[in-house]
């Protein structure tokens, strides 16, 4: 993969290969682990994790539900659309970042699983007018919003439509507006220098995309399984 790390990159010169794979196993993943579980969660939020894993979905982690809330928070959203409902993990997070009187538009191709979501956001405090669900897929939905009518918007959809969701998602935004990926570490594989499916060659490609857009600010953020973030100018 051109342009990003692989695996042989992660030794730096003139530090013997053991020292350099003490401190990632050591003080890095401990680090990580600590971020992850610095915003406890509600329980809302472990009812809609609970019925993810029931229901076989991934749902994003503590630290990246918390790093949602916060960028939700930093642009001041009042409009935010969600690409994969899944049981409410993410669109709680959101919620709490919004302002009180802002609107989640999320979508999903499984109704049922928004079922699932509009009662963890009741569960959780939100009025019902606060989100709008979408049943449908994707790239079938967002040609329908608004153009520049949002202040954030949330990908965590099949990976294979990435780059379209990048392109539907500078649509919608305003300027200084911001799009965030989930799960762009695909498990660690994103940087491996071995040979990968297609999803992450997708993934390969959104990250550069990004990274060279010119009608972006972008950031790299190691939450979760990689949450790629960028503002639009």
């Amino acid at each position: 993969m051109s342009g990003f790390p692989t695996a042989t990159d992660t030794v730096t010169p003139r530090q013997p290969r053991g020292h350099k794979e003490r401190l990632i196993t050591g003080n890095r993943l401990t680090s990580w682990a600590f971020s992850d579980a610095f915003v406890a969660e509600e329980d809302a939020l472990r009812w809609a994790r609970d019925r993810a894993r029931e229901a076989g979905l991934r749902s994003v982690s503590p630290g990246t539900g918390a790093a949602l809330r916060m960028l939700a928070a930093t642009v001041d959203a009042k409009a935010v659309a969600e690409i994969g409902t899944g049981t409410g993990v993410s669109g709680i997070h959101l919620l709490h970042g919004m302002r009180p009187d802002g609107v989640l538009t999320t979508v999903d191709p499984e109704p049922e699983h928004q079922q699932f979501a509009r009662q963890a956001f009741r569960a959780a405090g939100f009025a019902s007018n606060r989100a709008r669900f979408i049943p449908g897929h994707a790239l079938e939905v967002l040609p329908r919003l608004a153009d520049a009518g949002y202040d954030l918007v949330f990908c965590d959809g099949d990976r294979l439509e990435s780059l379209d969701y990048l392109a539907e998602s500078l649509r919608l935004l305003r300027p200084g507006g911001l799009v965030a990926f989930e799960g762009v570490f695909a498990s660690g594989r994103t940087v491996d220098s071995g040979p990968q499916p297609t999803e992450v060659i997708r993934l390969r490609e959104l990250l550069r995309t990004v990274r060279e857009s010119p009608e972006l600010v972008p950031s790299l953020l190691p939450v979760g399984d990689g949450l790629l973030c960028a503002v639009k100018r």
